[in-house]
């Protein structure tokens, strides 16, 4: 009861409202059966329990025995996760020798139980499936804040309220990106942010980021982080006071900078206030600043960030350096991201690329000719299941042009794919300076033979303002009038970040039946659908 309330409590500061319901003790063969509607299952299968008293018993048991009882346990993990098929999400807690772990060289069998069951669980191929390694939280808050052996001997009862603390925090990213609140974008400093020293007084030569020196290898190890960081899809950009030209040629020229401009999606190196400059980012890469999280070593700017853009997240660098590299990596799990797709290690040469068509934008005269010259080309791809991972992380991600804002797992858009009475419609946009990627998705439940409802509607904001979203609807009321579809219903649900596209249905013909406070009801009746006269963005269906 403490575990549940404590989880609870750590989603719902973070606006997740979170309501958790306890299974029977030792019966999670039978609980998971239960045909509930949920969003999530977690899963505590204690090792030490697989057999009564099994943490002190193992030693005593002969190699066939020990393996019966390792066969047995993989077939009710198989049994478990097939009744849990169908939740959108399971958090599994892999298996933990912990409890009776000693400081002998040699290995026990409960140990070697452990990796056994825990590398079965690993080969898993199950895409709602998440593992959690409890040892990592032990580890964290040590053997002593974690068990309670007083309540194991008498009740079984195992885990202190430390531990879950420290659990809730551990496995809090998983929900925050299944509900689409994962940062997006990691800012740095420059000057004792990303090196030791200041450009402009020390100079190129004389800023420490080596790994031969005591200072410098902290922040080769900053470096080295956000790097890895940009390789999975967070963008990094750079705010600092300094003068541009210097800052170039630390990126370009400095031997041991590791975070290269190849890593770098946007810079603002410039006098202004950082607050502006954070503020000019967000409209550059239309995306909230509640997506961001900004690095500084000075306690005046980290504290005129928090006060004038308080949806930012400020990581200030601890006084003591070496402690540095570790706040950095507590915080990694800002960044987490339930689905990983090849889009995210793209991600930098996207926004380069987008970089270029901002800047040429400026030679046209209209918005038309600048599209036109963007030679635009669509591609739609119908009930695609290579490309779950990539919808699914849409639907948790994307916000600003998002009409309804669900968000879905993968497990969620397998079984919408495979469903004959729904269409899902992702979309690819190219143009002349390269692939933007997956960045569309259109979810359409097919209700019976003549009506329709779109579920879902969204559109990255690396696209947005090209017009894309009206040659879209073109294609889907072009479909679903082939198929016999006469009225076509949908609704806009209104968030903090949407309203750009709050009239969306209007502008596309769609009626307006009932508003109630932040949510729009729509219906089209097909035979009044007007297309677009847009006739320079290519659409082509895989």
């Amino acid at each position: 009861h403490q575990g549940k309330e404590i989880i609870e409590y750590s989603l719902r500061i973070k606006n997740i409202n979170a309501s958790i319901e306890l299974g029977d003790y030792d019966n999670i063969l039978q609980e998971t059966k239960k045909q509930r509607k949920v969003d999530a299952t977690i899963i505590f299968w204690e090792l030490a329990n697989l057999v009564n008293g099994l943490h002190f018993k193992i030693d005593l048991l002969n190699d066939k025995e020990i393996e019966e009882i390792e066969h047995r346990a993989k077939a009710e993990i198989n049994l478990a996760l097939l009744n849990l098929k169908d939740c959108p999400l399971v958090v599994f807690n892999k298996f933990s020798s912990f409890l009776v772990s000693s400081l002998c060289i040699s290995e026990d069998n409960l140990s070697k139980l452990a990796i056994r069951l825990n590398e079965y669980l690993d080969s898993l191929d199950q895409n709602n499936l998440k593992l959690v390694n409890l040892d990592n939280v032990v580890r964290h808050i040590g053997f002593d804040r974690s068990y309670d052996l007083r309540y194991f001997y008498s009740s079984e009862s195992l885990y202190t309220i430390d531990f879950f603390k420290s659990y809730a925090q551990y496995i809090k990213p998983i929900f925050i990106s299944a509900n689409g609140k994962s940062k997006k974008v990691l800012i740095f400093d420059c000057d004792n942010t990303l090196w030791k020293g200041i450009l402009g007084e020390d100079g190129i030569n004389n800023i420490e980021m080596s790994s031969d020196t005591k200072n410098g290898k902290i922040f080769q190890e900053i470096q080295s982080i956000a790097q890895h960081l940009s390789k999975r899809g967070v963008i990094i950009g750079l705010c600092s006071k300094n003068n541009f030209d210097d800052v170039e040629e630390v990126l370009v020229s400095h031997k041991d900078m590791i975070l290269k401009d190849s890593f770098i999606s946007i810079k603002k190196i410039n006098w202004i206030d950082k607050v502006s400059n954070l503020d000019q980012i967000s409209k550059e890469l239309n995306i909230g600043l509640d997506s961001f999280v900004f690095v500084d070593d000075s306690p005046f700017e980290t504290n005129l960030v928090k006060k004038l853009l308080p949806d930012v997240t400020v990581l200030e660098v601890p006084k003591k350096l070496h402690n540095y590299p570790t706040m950095l990596r507590n915080n990694l799990g800002l960044f987490y991201n339930l689905s990983q797709t090849s889009e995210d290690f793209k991600k930098v040469k996207m926004y380069k690329q987008q970089n270029k068509r901002e800047s040429k934008k400026l030679e046209f005269h209209s918005l038309d000719e600048y599209l036109i010259s963007l030679e635009l080309k669509i591609i739609i791809h119908e009930n695609d299941d290579l490309l779950i991972p990539r919808m699914a992380q849409m639907t948790q991600k994307v916000n600003q042009f998002n009409l309804t804002t669900k968000r879905y797992t993968e497990r969620e858009i397998e079984k919408m794919v495979n469903s004959s009475e729904v269409l899902v419609l992702s979309f690819t946009v190219d143009d002349k300076y390269g692939s933007n990627g997956v960045v569309g998705l259109c979810i359409i439940n097919l209700n019976n033979k003549s009506s329709a409802y779109i579920d879902s509607f969204l559109m990255s904001c690396r696209v947005i303002g090209r017009n894309i979203e009206y040659v879209i609807m073109d294609r889907i009321a072009k479909e679903l009038k082939s198929i016999g579809i006469k009225t076509l219903t949908s609704q806009f649900s209104e968030t903090l970040k949407n309203s750009q596209v709050s009239n969306f249905f209007d502008l596309c013909n769609f009626d307006l039946v009932n508003q109630k406070e932040a949510c729009k009801d729509y219906v089209l009746l097909m035979s009044n659908y007007v297309p677009s006269k847009i006739d320079y963005i290519e659409v082509k269906k895989l």
